[in-house]
C-alpha cells in the first residue's frame, strides 16, 4: 500500500499528504468533540442552579474552581498515557499497550481516590483561600463534597480516554463525553427540580455521570485487554513508572495555570470595566484554545506511535504536516476574530467602556493565534515523543519571562483599557512566543525523537 502510495498514478507527494491529512482530521475532529463536551458539564449546572438564586450559583462558581483545578493539575494521566500507549502500538506490541493502560487507569483511580479525601478535609480552607462570602459559603461546601464522590472518576475518564487516544481511537472518547454532557442534563433537572435537592442535587448528577462515564469507557478498555490476553491487575512498577513519568507534565501543567492565575491577578485591578472584558477575553482564548488542543492531541498520538515504529522519517514529515495545520487553523481563527472582535464586544458587553476594552483585547487576542497554534501542535509533540523533563523546564522558563511582565502592567501600565491591552499583549503575545522560542529549539534539535517503545515488561 505505501509503495502505490508512493509510486502510483498522479503525484505521489499529493496522495501522501491526501492520506496524512486524512489521518490528522480522524483523530483531531472526534478530539475536538469531546473538549467542547466536557466544559457543558458545568454550563449545565450553571443553567440549572442559577435558577435557584444568586447564592447557590456563586456558591457553584467556588466549588467549580476548585474541582477544575483539582482535576487539571493530573491531565498528565491522559497525555503521558497516549504517549506510552501510542509508542507500544507502533512497536508491533499491542498487549503491552494495553498493560500500561490499566496500569494508568490504576494510578487514575488511586490518585482520584487520595484527592477527594483531602480536598474533602480542607474543604473549609479551600473555599475561603478563593475568598467565597459568608452568605455562599454553604452551597460552595455542599456543591463541593457531594461532588468529590465523582472525582475518582474524573481521573479514570482521563486515563481511559488516554488509553483510547493512543489506541488512536478519538471517536469512543467523543460518544461517551456527549452521552454524559446529555444525561448530566437530565439527571440536574431530575434531582435538582424534580427531587428538590437543591445545589446538592446537581453534584449528585454531576458526579454519577463522571462515575458512569468511567465505568463506559473502563469497559472498552477491558474489552480491548480480553482480546490481547493482557493484564487486568495493576503491575506496580507500572504504575510507580507512571506516577514517575507525569511528574515532569504536571510541573509544565502547573507551570501554565500559574501564568493564567497571574493573569487573572492583574486583569483585577484594571477596574471593574476591565476585570469584565478580561473574563469574556479569557474565555474566547479558552474556546479557541478547545480547536488547537485537538490537533496536540492528535500530534501526541500519531508522533508516540511512528517514534514507536521507529520510523524517523514519518515523524519529520508528520510533525511538518501537523504544525502547518496548527498555524493554519490560528491564522483562520484570528481572520475571524480581529474584525469580528467589535461585534462581539457589542454581544458581551452593553456598557461602552467593558466594550471598548473587550474589543482590543481581542484584536490582540486575533493576532496572536496563529504563533498560538503552532505552540500548541509542538507541545503535543513532545509530549506525543515522552519529552515531559523538557517540557517542565522549558515552563519554569516561560513562567519566569512572563511574571515580571505581568507584573509590570501591574505596576506601571494605567489600569482599563491601555492597562488590558498591555496585559494581553504580555500574555497572549510574549508569553506565547517564549514558548514558542522554547519549543521550535527543541523540535529543531532532535534530542527528543528516541526511538523503541518504552521500558518495563507488560
Amino acid at each position: 500500500m505505501a509503495d502505490r502510495l508512493r509510486s502510483g498514478n498522479g503525484s505521489p507527494g499529493r496522495l501522501k499528504l491526501g492520506r496524512r491529512d486524512a489521518e490528522i482530521l480522524r483523530l483531531a475532529v472526534p478530539a475536538l468533540g469531546a473538549l467542547v463536551a466536557e466544559p457543558l458539564f458545568l454550563l449545565a449546572d450553571s443553567a440549572i442552579v442559577g435558577r435557584l438564586g444568586t447564592l447557590p450559583l456563586a456558591g457553584l462558581g467556588i466549588a467549580g474552581a476548585v474541582l477544575g483545578t483539582a482535576v487539571s493539575v493530573f491531565v498528565f494521566l491522559a497525555y503521558g498515557t497516549t504517549a506510552g500507549v501510542a509508542r507500544r502500538l507502533g512497536a508491533g506490541d499491542r498487549r503491552g499497550a494495553l498493560a500500561q493502560g490499566v496500569d494508568g487507569v490504576w494510578l487514575a483511580l488511586g490518585l482520584g481516590v487520595l484527592t477527594a479525601v483531602l480536598v474533602l478535609l480542607l474543604s473549609g480552607p479551600l473555599v475561603d483561600l478563593l475568598g467565597v462570602s459568608a452568605a455562599a459559603r454553604p452551597f460552595a461546601l455542599t456543591y463541593l463534597r457531594w461532588s468529590l464522590v465523582g472525582l475518582p472518576g474524573m481521573l479514570v475518564v482521563l486515563a481511559a480516554t488516554g488509553v483510547l487516544r493512543g489506541l488512536q481511537d478519538t471517536r469512543t472518547p467523543l460518544v461517551v463525553a456527549a452521552a454524559g454532557a446529555a444525561l448530566n442534563v437530565a439527571l440536574n433537572l431530575l434531582l435538582v427540580n424534580g427531587a428538590g435537592w437543591g445545589i446538592a442535587g446537581s453534584a449528585v448528577g454531576t458526579a454519577a455521570t463522571q462515575l458512569l462515564m468511567a465505568l463506559a469507557l473502563v469497559a472498552v478498555v477491558a474489552r480491548g485487554v480480553r482480546r490481547t490476553g493482557a493484564r487486568v491487575r495493576p503491575h506496580p512498577l507500572g504504575v510507580l513508572r507512571g506516577a514517575r513519568d507525569g511528574v515532569p507534565l504536571l510541573v509544565r501543567t502547573v507551570t501554565l495555570r500559574a501564568a493564567l492565575l497571574l493573569t487573572t491577578f492583574v486583569a483585577a485591578a484594571q477596574g471593574d470595566a476591565g476585570v469584565a472584558a478580561h473574563q469574556v477575553a479569557n474565555t474566547v482564548w479558552t474556546t479557541t484554545a478547545l480547536a488547537l488542543d485537538a490537533l496536540a492531541i492528535a500530534a501526541q498520538a500519531l508522533v508516540g506511535r511512528a517514534l514507536g515504529a521507529g520510523d524517523v522519517g514519518d515523524v519529520r514529515a508528520a510533525v511538518r504536516r501537523m504544525v502547518q495545520w496548527g498555524v493554519g487553523a490560528g491564522v483562520l481563527l484570528g481572520a475571524v476574530l480581529v474584525p469580528a472582535g467589535g461585534a462581539v464586544a457589542g454581544f458581551f458587553a452593553p456598557d461602552p467602556a467593558t466594550r471598548a476594552c473587550l474589543a482590543a483585547a481581542l484584536v490582540v487576542l486575533g493576532l496572536c493565534l496563529p504563533a498560538a497554534g503552532w505552540v500548541f501542535v509542538l507541545d503535543g509533540v513532545l509530549i506525543g515523543a515522552g519529552d515531559g523533563r523538557y517540557l517542565a523546564r522549558a515552563g519554569l522558563g516561560t513562567l519566569a519571562v512572563y511574571a515580571p511582565l505581568a507584573l509590570g502592567v501591574l505596576w506601571l501600565a494605567p489600569p482599563g483599557r491601555a492597562g488590558l491591552v498591555w496585559l494581553w499583549i504580555s500574555f497572549a503575545g510574549v508569553f506565547t512566543l517564549a514558548r514558542l522560542v522554547t519549543l521550535v529549539h527543541r523540535e529543531r534539535s532532535g534530542a527528543w525523537m528516541v526511538t523503541g517503545a518504552p521500558g518495563g515488561g507488560a
